[in-house]
């Protein structure tokens, strides 16, 4: 709310509590009058005090059930009639609904008591003389305020719940940008760091026997290094604009990149692609990038071969994925962390995602990536 608001609803407050200040002295005024025949003169002061109080209940409950009371207490004192006594219920619980509502449930049940105290008590007085009409009354109040109580309660309940609900989801929404965020940052700089330590462990070993190899190497580590910067840059700058839909976001289509990285630090990648070849939706796109990065990256990593093989089945429904090698596999804890990610990503989509041994030796990563649930 700007300053200027601020001040017209805090200037509206205060004119409407002055003319729930003049109320109780206002209405009883007007009833007194009513006793001779009411006239527009009379009627119309008392009847805008009336909306007056009840617009300050909305902005202020207690100040304006305050006022209310006071003012009908008073007017019923002037004119101890039935009707009065009606409109007095049901003025003043029209008030309850909004403390009820805004305010927690010990200050409203405090102010029911009150007011059902200052109800019991008036009616008592005024209509000793009368005990036919005065159990009826009572009952009316005690009845029209548990209920006027209840349904404000329960507003203020399904209000809290609704809160409550928008909150979590806005949480559970941060946290799934980080898992997703952490994913993108694992698989990117996982793969990058895997060819780099490769190829600084091959340029180590020949630097002093094949001068040319280790510049080869160097080269490679170069290379993959700015890649990976450059990487990061993009995601940073996309997380600073907070508008990832005009980042560039990797795909299958940067896999001739990929396999021409991996080939640098000495695994030769495969690629083989079955049925029809077509335009998929961006998160699977993604997704499928990532499972086959991070699984190259594995294999670079922990499998102790110079060959792996990556094969993409592009079904009617689905994609599927497989990165299968012929090396040693992933240590125990080798590759947790990606694998997780990797399922992670997959069940995303509805899909899912093994992870083991191969029927002839190595290790096999065979992912299913629905494409309907990716439309929805």
């Amino acid at each position: 709310m700007s300053e200027s608001a601020k001040r017209r609803h805090r200037a509206v407050t205060w004119a409407l509590g002055l003319c729930g200040l003049a109320y109780p002295v206002v209405l009883p005024l007007a009833l007194s009058s009513g006793r001779r025949g009411f006239d527009e003169a009379e009627v119309l002061p008392a009847a805008i005090l009336t909306v007056a109080s009840l617009a300050l209940v909305r902005r202020a409950p207690l100040t304006g059930l305050f006022f209310l009371t006071a003012a009908w207490t008073a007017a019923f004192a002037e004119m101890p009639k039935v009707e009065v006594a009606i409109l007095f219920a049901l003025l003043v619980d029209g008030a309850l609904v909004y403390v009820a509502l805004a305010k927690p449930r010990p200050v409203s049940l405090t102010a029911v008591a009150a007011v059902l105290l200052v109800q019991t008590g008036v009616l008592t007085v005024h209509l000793g003389g009368t005990p036919a009409d005065l159990p009826m009354l009572i009952a009316l109040a005690l009845l029209t305020a548990g209920l006027a109580w209840s349904a404000g309660a329960s507003l203020r309940q399904s209000r809290l719940h609704a809160r409550e609900l928008a909150e979590r989801s806005a949480a559970e929404a941060v946290a799934a940008e980080r898992l997703r965020i952490a994913r993108d940052l694992h698989d990117m700089v996982a793969h990058s760091i895997g060819v780099i330590a490769i190829q600084a462990g091959v340029g180590g070993r020949v630097i002093d026997t094949q001068p040319a190899e280790a510049r080869n190497a160097l080269a490679a580590i170069e290379e993959t290094s700015r890649e990976t910067l450059a990487g990061l840059r993009r995601m940073l700058g996309a997380l600073r604009r907070a508008d990832q839909d005009d980042a560039p976001t990797p795909g299958l289509a940067g896999l001739d990149r990929l396999i021409s990285t991996t080939g640098a630090a000495g695994v030769r990648v495969e690629l083989r692609r079955t049925g029809e070849r077509r335009t998929l939706p961006a998160e699977v796109d993604l997704a499928a990038f990532r499972i086959v990065q991070e699984a190259v990256a594995n294999v670079v990593r922990h499998a102790r071969t110079d060959r792996c093989e990556v094969a993409l089945d592009y079904g009617r429904d689905e994609l599927v994925v497989a990165i299968a090698d012929e090396g040693e596999g992933p240590s125990g804890d080798g590759a947790g962390y990606g694998l997780l990610g990797m399922r992670e990503r997959a069940g995303l989509l509805g899909g899912d995602l093994t992870a083991g041994p191969g029927p002839d030796g190595g290790f096999r990563v065979s992912a299913r990536l629905p494409l309907a649930g990716a439309a929805r």
